[in-house]
């Protein structure tokens, strides 16, 4: 047998949780060494996954490993990845380090001890971190649906013990009031997650009778059930696929999130940790994305196509009221989860654009936005345990005094708008591309997120960064050594991928073009007009005849 090498990656830090829970309270500072050793061996074998993966060879999976697991309902132990998946757990390892690292204090005791106040257990705090870890990795890996539906969810209970148990000390109101939000929001999230997830339950075990019944034996495998469909075995009735597609995408879309089912992000962001909040947006809630290119266009081709349209619309809603909600934020952390909601919005739209460019630049997006939100709200992070406020107000002045923060905070706010040269950038220009190929309505219209991205983060920076000094910032300190090992990475990786996008686009056309060819679409011809001169008339003639032969 060979080497398990997709299951090291997933176990590593699950034994690392192990680990660090099990370590006596008084060993706070051996949890937190022990949390960031096993994270970064997390990394070192995600590295040896992407080096080992060949993105030109057949086939839509490598790496596989498949096991027997619950034979008598087809379940299996099934794992493999595509250039998606690798770009996602490339992602997720780089980023769980620097949520450590970032989250380095946020568990430590409170300096009084008293019956409203009490100790945070600082093991628990990076045992949750890396739990968390270690099933968004086996999420990315599982092609077996049941697999994944247990991974999917039970991510949810370490994040729920992390957005309610650690939450945010920078709310302003005394230590009740603040357990009081954070209980809230974590069990919004919870409650919105599970109901999608019980939806999506329904519909994995409808898939398990489809299959039973036309295969003879019922079976979850994602890999048979598409080769079943392409070769006719396997016949999914038009009105049964669409309720199937619905459970699955429901269940994404609230993980993602998309609008109207976006409502639990900003609550369990602006009540979480900077870390956590990194941890929500930039790791966990890609699982959703991920699911929609990965579980919804390959199992559900036809209703895919059928229910494009609409989910085009709920996306650019989704673009354009993210970005109108972040305008008027007066909360810094509440600014950054709306504009979140904007940017999953254009992911959606390059998902279901169903071109090469949208797919790409969604897939692209997801690695982007979890580096440049990280580096964002990270920051972010730093700013706020100064001050000890996340309203806007409350702040003036801070680059006079802090100019490396502001520095960086600049860098983070211009990576969310999309400037070009900035790695962001590529990934929205070819979403919006490939969606104005085949809508171009809606891709216009989407462009005025844009607009209100460099409106927000401008803002948000002249607000706080520059201006008089404000009495409460003058003493201010700027980044410490551990703050920029944490954000000096994710900057120079803006500015790398920003400028040579080339190996994730390798990496990711080649998942793109087999997901398309799944769901049997082909990018659009464009039609060129030819406006011949003399004498060039039946040339140009015939070079139109020739684009609208194409374009049909």
């Amino acid at each position: 047998m060979s080497f398990p090498l997709l299951t090291a990656v997933a176990a590593v830090p699950a034994v690392g949780a192990i680990a660090t829970a099990a370590l006596p309270a008084a060993k706070r500072t051996v949890a937190k060494w022990l949390a960031l050793l096993f994270s970064l061996l997390t990394f070192a074998l995600a590295l040896v996954v992407a080096f080992r993966f060949d993105p030109g060879a057949k086939g839509p999976f490598q790496l596989t490993e498949s096991h027997a697991w619950i034979s008598d309902f087809g379940v299996r132990y099934e794992l493999g990845v595509d250039g998606i998946a690798v770009a996602l757990i490339a992602l997720t390892t780089l980023l769980i380090p620097f949520i450590i690292l970032a989250g380095w204090h946020d568990a430590d005791p409170l300096e009084e001890a008293t019956p409203n106040r009490r100790w945070r257990p600082t093991q628990g705090f990076f045992a949750l971190i890396l739990a968390v870890e270690a099933m968004v990795v086996l999420s990315f890996e599982a092609t077996d649906v049941f697999l994944f539906y247990i991974f999917f969810e039970a991510m949810l209970i370490p994040m729920y013990f992390l957005i309610g148990g650690f939450g945010d000390r920078a709310g302003g109101d005394g230590e009740d009031q603040a357990a009081s939000r954070r209980s809230y929001a974590a069990v919004k999230f919870l409650l919105y997650n599970l109901a999608g997830g019980l939806i999506m339950l329904a519909a994995v075990i409808g898939l398990y009778a489809v299959t039973a019944d036309q295969l003879g034996t019922g079976t979850f495998s994602l890999q048979q059930i598409v080769e079943a469909r392409a070769a006719g075995k396997l016949e999914i009735g038009t009105g049964t696929e669409r309720l199937l597609f619905l459970g699955f995408f429901f269940a994404f879309a609230v993980k993602a999130p998309l609008w109207p089912l976006h409502t639990w992000l900003p609550g369990a962001m602006g009540e979480s940790t900077a870390p956590v909040a990194v941890l929500i947006t930039a790791v966990v809630d890609k699982v959703g994305t991920f699911a929609m290119l990965r579980f919804c266009l390959q199992l559900f081709p036809e209703a895919s196509s059928w229910a494009t349209p609409a989910i085009l619309v709920l996306a650019l809603i989704s673009v354009l009221y993210g970005a109108l909600l972040a305008v008027a934020q007066r909360d810094i952390k509440r600014l950054i989860a709306y504009a979140s909601i904007s940017h999953f919005g254009f992911i959606i739209l390059g998902i279901f654009a169903m071109t090469s460019q949208g797919q790409s630049g969604a897939t692209l997006y997801m690695v982007n936005h979890g580096i440049s939100t990280a580096a964002l709200m990270l920051v972010a992070g730093f700013l706020i345990s100064r001050r000890g406020s996340r309203l806007i107000a409350d702040y003036g002045g801070v680059q006079k005094v802090a100019p490396v923060l502001a520095g960086t905070f600049l860098i983070g706010g211009l990576a969310t708008l999309s400037l070009p040269g900035l790695a962001p950038f590529v990934s929205e220009f070819l979403v919006l591309v490939g969606t104005f190929s085949r809508y171009p309505v809606i891709g216009i219209i989407a462009t005025l997120g844009i607009v209100l991205a460099a409106l927000y983060v401008l803002v948000l920076y002249q607000r706080t960064m520059t201006g008089p000094v404000k009495t409460e910032v003058r003493g201010m300190p700027d980044l410490r050594v551990r703050e920029l090992l944490v954000v000096a990475p994710l900057v120079a990786l803006l500015l790398f991928l920003g400028v040579y996008p080339k190996p994730l686009t390798d990496l990711v056309n080649p998942a793109v073009g087999h997901t398309l060819s799944v769901v049997d679409k082909k990018d659009p011809k464009p039609t060129v007009q030819v406006d011949a001169g003399p004498g060039g008339g039946r040339a140009g003639q015939a070079v139109q005849d020739q684009d609208r032969e194409a374009a049909k």
